[in-house]
């Protein structure tokens, strides 16, 4: 709009983002049970910080399913849409790129995962996803995409 924000304002933001975590801040359906029964290695790769990544993780239960494979983008030259943070992770974790699958519920993610050489699964189960996401995530490239976790371990077999 052409003009500064006001002083103060990336403070207050970050503390109602804070707020909103700590009281309404839920795990996505059936998560940790899917995260439960894959029998194999998993990691969370993030855009976001270190901090809010840990604590959305803590608040919903899922950070001891993917401990200490978390990551987040700050250890990486360049966010998604880049491939570098799966990359990174697959690095980290000594997996093959051509053996990971990423679920993804943006198109820079879907976009990073293709460019990694990953299987992109579209999740479309987020309150933020509009009727068309799925469309979206598809012509970014994902291979499939899914409404709710449980559909997961189908598309994992």
């Amino acid at each position: 709009m052409g003009r500064a924000l006001p002083a103060g304002f990336k403070d207050r933001v970050d503390q109602r983002i804070l707020d909103k975590y700590l009281t309404e801040l839920k795990p996505i359906e059936g998560i940790k049970e899917v995260l439960s029964q894959i029998p194999i290695k998993k990691c969370v790769a993030s855009s976001s910080t270190p901090s809010k990544l840990a604590l959305g993780l803590v608040e919903t239960g899922v950070f001891d399913l993917v401990h200490p494979h978390v990551f987040s983008t700050i250890l990486v030259e360049r966010g998604k849409p880049y491939p570098d943070i799966f990359l990174h992770a697959a690095r980290k974790m000594v997996v093959d790129t051509s053996k990971c699958v990423v679920v993804e519920d943006s198109v820079s993610g879907v976009t990073a995962a293709e460019a990694a050489g990953m299987r992109a699964i579209g999740f479309t189960g987020g309150s933020h996803c509009t009727s068309d996401h799925a469309e979206t995530l598809i012509a970014a490239g994902a291979d499939t995409v899914i409404e709710h976790m449980h559909m997961l371990m189908t598309e994992l077999r």
